[in-house]
């Protein structure tokens, strides 16, 4: 659906020939795992909700663990902080090779990825998570069947919003700006697609940094993935 206080209609790239999607907040619901991670690392500070981290999420872990020392009004030394960021991920692995693995898959998302697959169309991921973190969680959840291509936080010299790791993406799917576009879920992925020169759709849920996605300045919006392939066949 189109934004309702926005005049214009929606018009997708007239070739279209690769769709890059955000991760957490978009495709998965990351957040119960994220909090456990984050709760572990910071033990000896404090401990937040599922809900309070939902509200932090945004732009890479060591920016969430930074609005988390913030928030419990701490300062650790440097060397501390990059023992947190390994307690972290150490954590966040345990959880997606144990039994404990909360992350699940919106509703509509493995549809619209295996549609949009079979239409021909090139699928990119592209997320401020370390690349490897990314790949196993889709791995284990059965859609990294449907994605060419993974860009994490750690493949390239940036991270969104800057449009670098989307562009990076492109590269390695063959495919030009003018023949994509992005499905993301916050601020950071509108302003990651702006940058690059594509147009971006929204999911009004996940994690906009606790602001209310629907006001994402974006081209359009679909409640659901599984809406997607809809829009763009319009």
């Amino acid at each position: 659906m189109n934004r309702p206080d926005d005049p214009r209609a929606w018009h997708r790239p007239q070739t279209l020939r690769a769709v890059l999607f955000d991760l957490d907040g978009t495709l998965l619901d990351t957040a119960a795992d994220i909090a456990s991670a984050l709760n572990h690392s910071l033990a000896a500070y404090g401990s937040f909700t599922t809900e309070q981290v939902r509200e932090m999420i945004g732009r890479g872990v060591p920016t969430l663990i930074e609005r988390a020392l913030q928030r419990l009004k701490v300062e650790p030394a440097v060397a501390e902080r990059a023992a947190i960021q390994r307690r972290f991920w150490e954590h966040y692995q345990q959880l997606h090779e144990g039994d404990q693995f909360l992350t699940r898959p919106y509703p509509g998302a493995a549809d619209a990825l295996g549609t949009l697959f079979a239409r021909g169309l090139k699928i990119a991921v592209v997320t401020n998570k370390q690349r490897a973190a990314a790949v196993a969680v889709l791995e284990r959840l059965g859609l990294k069947q449907w994605i060419h291509v993974v860009v994490g936080g750690d493949s390239c010299a940036e991270r969104k919003p800057h449009p670098q790791p989307l562009l990076l993406a492109l590269t390695m799917l063959g495919v030009p700006v003018t023949q994509a576009l992005m499905v993301g879920d916050s601020q950071v992925d509108v302003q990651t697609a702006r940058g690059a020169g594509v147009p971006v759709i929204c999911v009004p849920y996940g994690y906009n940094e606790g602001a209310d996605p629907r006001q994402l300045p974006c081209d359009a919006f679909v409640e659901t993935l599984d809406a997607l392939p809809g829009l763009l066949a319009s």
